[in-house]
């Protein structure tokens, strides 16, 4: 996200896209299934972030918790009391995985917002993976916990029974447009800011406006620090309200 190429004949040639190309780590340029690349490179990173902060930062278990305890404890009482609040006490046992998307989702669009590096939830390969993988998670576990009584979510009993059978096509469209919607919010989002913030940062090439690009880089950071965490917190309070659907299908 830093400067922007002169062109050759003077003019300032912006490429904020140019911050989403996945390239390899060790040369080359084309890219396999098993090629390693910055998306690789920082994924791993966040890992390792997440790991340092929940197992290291956590090892002592003080009565007066460090810095790195009280967040790893606030992180794990904000989710615990998301999963709880919106699916209920009987979804709890599912925690550990809605905690595994919070902090994977939001450790990989705050890692993003460092210099030069690389933001993975700005890619839909990336969030297609975690949307999908809801999906078809809560899918099976409504079938597993209800049978066929599952399909009752898509039967809105408290209709006049004329309009059940068009709400019915409704509901399941709108059901297998989940993992699209779920997907796509997190990485539009996340790469709609990054590039913002990459045009107006290649203005500050230009001396006169460079004071107001300077600002607006700024203030657009700062926004796209609470749009992080927004973002991490949209995609698992909707994974824990299609769980609530999952467990408990009625209308």
């Amino acid at each position: 996200m830093a400067s922007d190429a002169h062109g050759d004949e003077g003019g300032l040639v912006f490429h904020p896209m140019d911050q989403f190309i996945v390239k390899p780590l060790f040369g080359g340029e084309d890219v396999h299934w098993y090629t390693i690349t910055n998306v690789t490179l920082w994924m791993a990173l966040c890992v390792a972030a997440i790991a340092a902060l929940l197992i290291m930062g956590t090892r002592g278990r003080a009565t007066v918790p460090s810095k790195s305890q009280s967040i790893a404890e606030m992180a794990y009482t904000f989710v615990h009391k998301m999963v709880e609040d919106v699916a209920g006490k009987d979804a709890v046992k599912y925690f550990p995985y809605i905690m595994t998307l919070f902090m994977f989702i939001v450790f990989s669009n705050f890692l993003g917002l460092l210099p030069m590096s690389f933001t993975t939830t700005s890619h839909i390969a990336v969030t297609a993976v975690l949307a999908f993988a809801v999906f078809i998670s809560v899918t099976v576990l409504g079938f597993v916990k209800n049978g066929a009584k599952f399909l009752e979510l898509f039967w809105v009993k408290s209709a006049p029974l004329p309009l059940r059978p068009i709400l019915a096509v409704i509901e399941l469209i709108s059901y297998f447009v989940r993992p699209v919607s779920h997907s796509i919010r997190l990485a539009g989002n996340m790469m709609a800011g990054h590039a913002v913030i990459k045009v107006f940062a290649g203005f500050a090439a230009i001396t006169a406006i460079a004071p107001v690009s300077v600002l607006a880089v700024t203030a657009m950071y700062g926004l796209e620090v609470l749009v992080s965490f927004i973002q991490a917190y949209v995609f698992t309070i909707l994974t824990c309200v299609y769980l609530k659907d999952a467990l408990h299908p009625s209308h």
